[in-house]
């Protein structure tokens, strides 16, 4: 009866009793997180001013002195001049001089040609394989290969204008399949180069082997308008639907 009484008194105060147990100890803990903060919060500002005096320490120091306070500049008066010495005399050159001789031990008069005379001469040969003639210098010429200009398979390639196609090929319905009566769709993927003709086709997807090569055969056959990027034509890849389906009266 004693137990009754007592929990119909406590009913009236919920959870007065597990509050006034549990809050010294979830006191203590806030306490602990609190300081834990402020430590690391002090500690972090510290460090960080220790870490930003250090950079500061590695910054030269500049100063500006205005024009004013400058003294006079240091006068040349007083400064020694350094003398450049001078060697004695130079005994004369014996070398390259003339010297007088006799008429008769003179050597005969050479007249030098002239740069059109010596052009106009024969150069001396070189070998056996080698011609005589004229001295001509020549310069190799590298010839660049072609810039490849074909896009990727999977590239993106933007454009004003896409190809439209001029000549269109009806693609041969293969015999074997015909007789099977198997019908389907292919899908090609054509590459329009520059002057609007094909110039590679791969198949992408097929409802049947049997059709892939007429439907190449067709695509290659086929004649487009190129596609048109800043006025000027590109190369572009485009895919072409080809169905094969056999008609009523086969």
């Amino acid at each position: 009866m004693s137990e009754t009484k007592s929990t119909k008194k406590n009913e009236g105060v919920y959870g007065a009793f597990e509050l006034k147990r549990l809050y010294p100890r979830n006191y203590s803990i806030g306490m602990l997180i609190a300081i834990l903060l402020h430590l690391i919060g002090i500690t972090s500002y510290y460090v960080y001013q220790a870490m930003s005096r250090e950079d500061y320490d590695n910054i030269p120091t500049v100063r500006l002195v205005k024009y004013s306070e400058l003294g006079p500049p240091p006068s040349l008066a007083n400064e020694s001049i350094p003398q450049i010495a001078v060697s004695g005399p130079v005994a004369p050159p014996t070398v390259g001089v003339p010297i007088p001789v006799p008429d008769e031990q003179a050597p005969p008069e050479q007249t030098i040609a002239s740069q059109k005379e010596m052009s106009a001469q024969a150069a001396p040969s070189l070998g056996n394989d080698l011609s005589s003639g004229a001295a001509q210098i020549t310069q190799d010429i590298k010839i660049e290969p072609e810039k490849n200009d074909e896009p990727g398979f999977d590239a993106f390639v933007p454009y004003e204008k896409g190809p439209e196609m001029v000549v269109a090929k009806t693609p041969e319905y293969p015999e074997i399949a015909k007789r099977a009566g198997i019908t389907g769709k292919v899908f090609v993927k054509v590459l329009v180069d520059k002057e609007g003709k094909p110039k590679k086709a791969v198949v992408i997807k097929t409802d049947s082997e049997l059709f892939n090569q007429a439907a190449i055969d067709a695509a290659m056959k086929s004649a487009f308008t190129p596609a048109i990027q800043n006025q000027h034509p590109i190369a572009v890849w485009i895919v072409l639907p080809y169905k094969f389906q056999l008609n009523d009266g086969n």
